[in-house]
């Protein structure tokens, strides 16, 4: 699994539509047959203060959890959002998914970081699971 930093302050992330057409925007970039996980850090203005990129196998990445708490702690934010995506074309939540983002949020409430939402993408369809009423 390969790992990527960005610094992004002037992004700013407030909200579903801005969030969605940047992770789209980020997702054209790069091979939409394996699976990509991006963790936003936004701080308090909902600006993107660090950006991280997780490159799963063919079809499955997995949630660093201790890295992310690492980052969260090193740049302070306020709350974070995931997105990935899905190479089925399909952009439902998976089981894996939904338990995963429960233990994100369970983590994030501990440590007083929001995680505001996560986003699933899959061609140019995108879910959110905040939307869903899973977070």
């Amino acid at each position: 699994m390969g790992m990527f930093h960005q610094r992004a302050e002037s992004l700013r992330l407030n909200g579903l539509g801005p969030a969605r057409r940047f992770f789209a925007g980020l997702l054209a970039e790069y091979d939409p047959r394996r699976e990509h996980l991006w963790v936003a850090h936004i701080d308090e203005q909902s600006r993107c203060i660090h950006m991280t990129r997780f490159d799963g196998s063919d079809g499955h990445a997995s949630m660093p959890m201790r890295e992310v708490v690492a980052d969260v702690a090193a740049h302070g934010s306020a709350g974070i959002i995931l997105a990935h995506n899905h190479p089925s074309g399909d952009p439902t939540p998976s089981v894996d998914d939904c338990a995963l983002t429960r233990r994100m949020a369970l983590v994030g409430e501990a440590m007083d970081v929001a995680l505001l939402d996560h986003l699933v993408l899959a061609g140019s369809q995108c879910t959110s699971m905040r939307s869903m009423g899973l977070i």
